[in-house]
């Protein structure tokens, strides 16, 4: 049921009845079917058994988010903080368990208490300090990623192996998140459906003031409302670490907007009172069954985020349609139309297998003669990766491969469920870019074991095999960057650094380069370090922040060429005259500057080369062929003097 049990206002008996009651009545519901119907029709590798688990475990940390933030929708209220909370209770496990010595039963319950604490706050806000709940939980966003971070000290923490095989499979093939989502959302329907607490949250959402002058402690269930919307939450930080093998500081973000939606999806009204667990179980599943399909389909990362805003829009306005068209809710609790129910779910389980069957004839089973090769990017919107895009779009075009891409948005768990799609899919080998070398490997490990081939591209893969490295050594870079900036000081001078996105793996190698690098120079003083994650518009903020503390630096660091060009707008004219800038990667803008002479220098990774060489190699392991277990690509640093003669 994607929705509230409705009563139709028209009575028409029979199958035509039934079904259009399934249109009309359950608007979630017939979209995830019209998207399986679709999907199944346009891939072949959509309907297999191995994609349809990955689905359900894509969907799992979204469904158990999202039933925590049903209790609060439910009750009028809205929870942006649970992503950032999921996060700090998967941390606060791994940083007690594995730093600490803490047993991992005590650590379990120490990260469950973290989500409940933080919900309290949330509720203690909303309820007695009469904050409104978008300002009480997006504060909490803030804090709990903060304190994830200042836990963690920026890095990912190694997950206990007794919890982590949360991530792992039962009998070699059912997922345990598959487990863990459905046990929760059992768990939600029966507080929503069988508890006092549950009622509450329906008259609450209802009518507030109706429900506190019919003697309900108001206050009271608010409270208990957002402690379990915490509880929710430190359950799905916890499979989602599993799932990576680390606690990661930054992970689940964003994924707040992803439970709200699945919410709405699945029914739930933001005016309260209205709402469903099965509900919100679909809308978790069209969001999965969303991502795994445009995978498969090869869809541009960038077009996938259109397509998802404008499927979750259409479903929304599926069921406001439905609204209009007369029907009306029932009571919560009420138990009178559940045979109904398992007739309707009946009937969309015969609708969906007749025609998916049907779709089944349109797939031509002889295989397509061109090599299929998955490649997974940490980000796109880093210039250094579109030029690794290109220049592995250009060998693959030159040699004959069929190349499908992937975004992961600086997404650990996003880029482990596209690994877990070119896995079920009929790839012959996949190149990866890792978020993170630690939280890739559980991914890795799985496509060693279904006898696919591995080509990591500028980061490696810890805890896992791969079958080639094609990268340039980021600790190396960044002592490159160190000697250069400290040269063209002479040796001495104040120096900023801006770091890049914490926990990303990346980001700590460059800056332990930097630190490596400066020992050799003692007469260089580091005045401040900040991160600026990478982001232009973040580097321009902070390099400007520096500025009024430190008016007199001399030189800049910056771990990739995005930030220095911040730093350059924030520095103004003293770029390139009174103070060096010496970026990072070597990008079209980051060379354009050194031209200019506002940038210093650039170490240049040659990023076209290293996509070009990882759909070489990866060519090579399809055809079994041998090769080289470590490629490296040389650093470069670009001045003013040899860039004329570089390509990247």
């Amino acid at each position: 049921m994607a929705t509230d049990t409705l009563k139709s206002t028209t009575g028409a008996g029979g199958a035509t009845s039934g079904l259009r009651r399934l249109l009309l009545d359950n608007g979630a519901l017939t979209a995830l079917i019209v998207l399986v119907i679709a999907l199944s029709a346009l891939s072949g590798d959509f309907l297999t058994t191995d994609n349809l688990l990955n689905v359900g475990v894509q969907a799992a940390v979204t469904a158990v988010l999202a039933f925590g933030v049903t209790f609060v929708i439910v009750s009028a209220g809205i929870d942006l903080s649970v992503g950032s909370v999921a996060a700090l209770s998967a941390t606060v496990l791994a940083w007690s368990a594995t730093q600490h010595g803490v047993p991992v039963v005590i650590a379990v319950i120490l990260a469950v208490a973290t989500g409940i604490a933080a919900g309290l706050v949330n509720g203690f806000l909303i309820a007695y300090g009469k904050l409104p709940p978008f300002i009480a939980t997006l504060a909490m966003l803030s804090v709990a990623r903060g304190l994830a971070l200042v836990v963690s000290d920026g890095s990912p923490i190694p997950f206990p192996d007794s919890v982590s095989h949360l991530g792992d499979t039962l009998g070699g093939w059912l997922p345990v998140p598959v487990l863990v989502m459905v046990v929760m959302g059992l768990i939600a329907a029966f507080v929503l459906g069988r508890t006092y607490i549950g009622r509450s949250m329906y008259a609450i959402g209802g009518n507030e003031e109706a429900a506190r002058l019919s003697g309900l402690r108001v206050k009271k269930q608010k409270l208990a409302i957002y402690a379990l919307s915490g509880v929710f939450a430190a359950v799905a930080g916890i499979v989602l670490a599993s799932r990576l093998s680390s606690a990661q500081p930054q992970a689940a973000d964003g994924y707040e907007l992803d439970a709200i939606a699945a919410v709405v999806i699945g029914g739930a009204s933001l005016a309260g009172g209205t709402g469903k667990a099965s509900g919100t179980l679909i809308g978790a599943l069209i969001l999965a069954v969303l991502r795994n399909g445009l995978n498969l389909l090869n869809v541009s990362a960038f077009w996938q985020q259109v397509v998802i805003g404008v499927v979750i829009a259409l479903a929304v306005l599926l069921d406001t349609l439905r609204r209009k068209a007369g029907a009306t809710p029932v009571a919560a609790g009420t138990g009178g139309n559940r045979g109904k129910q398992a007739g309707t779910y009946a009937l969309a389980a015969v609708v969906t297998v007749a025609i998916v069957g049907a779709t089944s004839f349109l797939h031509d089973d002889s295989s397509s003669s061109k090599p299929k090769v998955g490649l997974s990017l940490s980000t796109l919107n880093n210039p250094f990766f579109v030029q690794i895009r290109a220049g592995a779009q250009a060998e693959a075009k030159k040699l004959g491969v069929d190349l499908t891409v992937t975004d992961a948005q600086n997404d650990a768990s996003q880029q482990a469920n596209q690994l877990q799609n070119f896995t079920s899919s009929s790839l012959g080998a996949i190149i990866v870019n890792p978020v993170d070398s630690d939280a890739a490997s559980n991914s890795v490990k799985a496509a060693d074991k279904a006898k696919i081939p591995v080509i990591a591209v500028d980061r490696g893969v810890n805890k896992a095999s791969v079958d080639a490295l094609v990268a340039s050594d980021n600790i190396a870079g960044g002592e490159l960057a160190a000697k250069t900036i400290a040269e063209k000081l002479g040796g001495s001078g104040k120096i900023v650094i801006l770091q890049g996105q914490a926990g990303t793996s990346a980001a700590r190698e460059r800056a332990q380069g930097f630190s490596d690098g400066l020992k050799a120079y003692p007469g260089i003083q580091v005045v401040a370090q900040q991160p600026a994650d990478f982001d232009r518009t973040k580097g321009l903020d902070v390099m400007s922040n520096l500025l009024q503390a430190h008016p007199d630096v001399q030189g800049v660091i910056a771990a990739n060429d995005e930030m220095a060009l911040g730093a350059i707008k924030a520095l103004g004219s003293k770029a390139g005259t009174s103070v060096s800038v010496v970026g990072f990667d070597g990008t079209p803008d980051g060379l354009t500057a050194v031209k200019g002479g506002s940038l210093y220098a650039s170490v240049a990774q040659q990023p076209t080369q290293l996509g070009r060489i990882a759909v070489e190699n990866a060519l090579k392991a399809i055809e079994g062929k041998k090769v080289q277990q470590t490629i490296k690509v040389p650093v470069k640093v670009v001045t003013k003097e040899n860039v004329a003669g570089f390509t990247g």
